[in-house]
């Protein structure tokens, strides 16, 4: 089950990581993710 969980999790992160393939669009991607953990909070 472990192994499984693992597997997925470097597979999400390969993918988010393709996705933004520049320093610029990494950046935008934790704003983009503060921005709306800030939302769910408030």
């Amino acid at each position: 089950m472990k192994t499984a969980l693992l597997v997925i999790g470097l597979v999400a992160l390969m993918l988010a990581l393709s996705a933004c393939n520049t320093i610029q669009g990494v950046g935008r991607d934790i704003t983009r993710t503060g921005e709306a953990l800030e939302d769910i909070t408030s």
